[in-house]
Parts: structure tokens; sequence; C-alpha cells
């Protein structure tokens, strides 16, 4: 009896999951190296070549797929089940909550996915698509039915490696010539991701943050937003010195590429710092355009840090963060900043891996007297570990100290219109911020 009311109970839950109604046809994975994995298609039906690369996290591939610093990469997760659960509906209300979209950005960044096994059945509450229609509607390929483990143990021996994924007739094609392969990082990725427009939002905050946009995720955004912040958001090599009145501190994105493409946001940010008081927060790329400004160097990594796993220790307290723990963070990063003795005068090392020793954060010293931070790994995480998440609390908890230490009154500059009441639906305007 049991067992045939258990059977029935099984055949339902079953019966709940979506078929995903994919096509198939051949694909094969080329690495520059030499090495080909067979196996077949999903998503679009179409060849391409990228950066391969791997990420450990479990869950969450809908938010790495749309993180903008995934952009020209071919991603291999190590998780072997990939479209379990779908993919939700990518748009959410503009307010005092939320910055317009539910995932990380509005489309998928990522240039083609790698996977031991696409799920052919989705099933969760929140989801609307399968990750096979949802690639094929924004043009990224993938491949299934691969060994993920030889290809990441591959990636973790070798170093990051240029790859192409043939998709279809072109399987038949022989293996790419070495000088054939694209290297995105020749490229300035950061220029390709950031908003080309200053943007507001929650224009009606108490604290005004400035956002140089790296390649900014939207949790990044909605962190500071849910936090009271009015957040305007600018390209990355928009000079901020001739705003930089105009608001309570100074936030520097996560991004893609290589550091080196956005010296002239260093630069910027360099005067920046020795000219402006006010609190200066940055993320992953941002972090490594502050090292840069402070006079640090950047190198690139054997294969990176990416996952939601990655211990790192604090050397220094500040704000919520004990020296001494080891905090678990979400990492999706290629290059680090060199750890050097001494370190550049009135900087400090803020936070150190567990793993492989490489810098995770510096941060400006007491003696400086500036409120500086920079961090490699998203505190933010989305997804991952919410261990370091209130570090955007004490940001704004020092913009907000230091604006009514100076009893600052804005003028009007920004021209934002008023809005109805948090979580009201509400419309973001592009803005013309004041050269």
């Amino acid at each position: 009896m049991f067992s045939r009311s258990l059977a029935r109970t099984t055949r339902l839950a079953r019966g709940f999951a979506t078929h995903a109604n994919s096509s198939s046809s051949p694909a094969v994975l080329h690495l520059k190296t030499g090495q080909s994995f067979q196996g077949r298609s999903f998503g679009a039906q179409k060849s391409i070549f990228g950066e391969t690369v791997f990420s450990t996290s479990i869950t969450s591939y809908t938010e790495s797929m749309t993180d903008p610093s995934y952009r020209g990469q071919i991603l291999v997760f190590t998780t072997p089940l990939i479209g379990n659960y779908g993919v939700p509906l990518n748009k959410t209300p503009l307010d005092s909550r939320d910055v317009g979209v539910y995932l990380e950005s509005e489309r998928i960044q990522c240039s083609a996915v790698v996977v031991a096994d696409v799920a052919e059945k989705f099933s969760h509450y929140l989801a609307v698509e399968s990750l096979h229609s949802w690639c094929e509607r924004y043009g990224v390929p993938g491949i299934t039915g691969v060994d993920t483990r030889a290809i990441t143990t591959l990636l973790r021996d070798q170093g990051t490696t240029l790859g192409r994924l043939a998709v279809g007739n072109e399987t038949n094609a022989a293996a790419p010539a070495t000088s054939e392969y694209w290297d995105p990082t020749t490229e300035n990725l950061v220029d390709q991701v950031s908003t080309k427009e200053p943007f507001v939002l929650n224009p009606t905050g108490d604290v005004k943050i400035a956002v140089l946009d790296f390649g900014a995720k939207a949790n990044i955004l909605r962190s500071l937003v849910r936090r009271g912040a009015a957040v305007t958001v600018l390209p990355w090599n928009y000079d901020f010195n001739k705003v930089r009145d105009q608001f309570d501190g100074l936030f520097l994105s996560n991004g893609p590429g290589d550091p080196m493409h956005c010296m002239e946001a260093a630069m910027h940010l360099r005067k920046t710092l020795s000219e402006w008081e006010k609190p200066v927060f940055g993320i992953c790329m941002g972090h490594q355009v502050i090292g840069i400004a402070a006079g640090l160097d950047a190198y690139r990594m054997t294969f990176g840090n990416r996952g939601h796993n990655q211990p790192v220790l604090a050397l220094a307290s500040s704000g919520s963060i004990k020296a001494g723990r080891v905090y678990v963070t979400s990492q999706n990063h290629q290059y680090a900043l060199k750890l050097q003795d001494p370190f550049p005068a009135g900087w400090e090392p803020f936070f150190i891996n567990c793993n492989d020793s490489s810098v995770e954060g510096i941060k400006s010293t007491v003696q400086s007297g500036k409120k500086v931070w920079g961090v490699q790994f998203h505190p933010e995480s989305a997804g991952g570990p919410l261990d370091t998440i209130e570090m955007f609390t004490d940001f704004l908890a020092e913009c907000r100290a230091h604006k009514l230490q100076i009893n600052y009154t804005y003028p009007d500059v920004m021209g934002a219109a008023r809005v109805e009441p948090a979580l009201k639906h509400e419309t973001a305007r592009p803005v013309a911020v004041a050269a």
C-alpha cells in the first residue's frame, strides 16, 4: 500500500516539472592548448570564440550568466546539473527597493556555457522559461554531455585558456589554428558593458552616492538603494571630479577584463583620493582601480577565482569587519593586486585569500585621515554567502556621518523628478550630469 502511494506521489511530483523542448545538434569545445570535448548543443545554434573559465558555484547559474564580469567568456560550471530550476522573469519595479531587473543585468553576459548535464525539465515557482530557450533567445550557445571535471582540471593546471565552441556542421571542421583564437582581454570589455549615459535610482534617498559603472551587478545597486541611498550611475570613464561636491560618497563597481584598460578612470580617481575627503568604496574591478590609483600594480592570475566559497582573512578591523576573522565570499575575477612590502604610504592590506594568499582587499590607514576601502570579492553576493553584506551598511554609515559633520546643503543640480513613496512603481529617468 505504502509503495503504491509513494509511486503515485513520485509520478505526480515529476509531472510538475516543465519540459525544456530543446533541439540538439553536435557540439565540440576546442581549447587553444589542443584538447577537444564533444557533446550536444543547447541554446543558440551558432559557434563562438571566447576565454574558457570555470566557476565552482553550486547554485545561481542565472545570476552568474548575467554578471557583466563574465563578458567574452565561455563559462564552465563544475556543478553537474544546470538548468533544473529554469529562468525567472527578469523584471522588477524601479523604486526604493529594486532597480528594474531581478537578475544581475538585463541579458546573458557570458559568450557560451559548458555543462555536464543540462536539465531537460525545469521546476520552480518563479520560472518562466528553460535554460535552453533563454540562451537561444539571447544568441548564446551551450554544450552539454562533456566531462566538466576534466575541463576544470585542465584549466586549473594550465590556467584560463582561449577556446571555441563549435556547433552543428562546424563540428566537422578541424580545430582552429592557434592564431585564430580570439582573446577578449585585448579589448576594453568595461567600455562594452558600462552605461553610456548617467541615470539616477531612488532619487529621494537621504544620502547621495555616485557609482562608477565598470559593469555593475544589479545587486550592488540594489544593496545601496535598499539602504536608503540616492544612486547616480556614471559611465566608467566619467570625470567624477567635475561633480564630486554634489555627492556624499563614491562607489566603484565590478567589471570584466584587464584593469589596465581602465587607466583613465584610475588617473581621475588618483586626483579624487588626493583632494576629496569623503568615503570611497570599490568592489572587484573597482578595488583594482583604487589599488592602481594608490600606486599598486595589478597582475593576471593563473585561473582566477570564480565561485561562492572563497575564504578571506581580515587583516584589519573596520565597521562590521573584525581582524582575524575568516569570511566566506563570492568571487569572479582573473586579475588581482600585487602584495608588496612596503605598501604605498597611507594604505594597508585589508583582506588576504586563505587559499592562494592573493590580496583580497585594501584600505586607507587611520593615520591618512581618509575613508577608502576596496575588496576583490563581492559583499553583495548574488549568488553566494552574505558574510560581508554589512560592508554596504558600513560605507553608507560613514557617508551619512560625514554629511552630518559638514552639514552640507545640496543644490538640485541633478534635476531628479519627484517620485511616489517606496514600493510604488516609478520610472528612472536618465539625467544630464553637470559638467
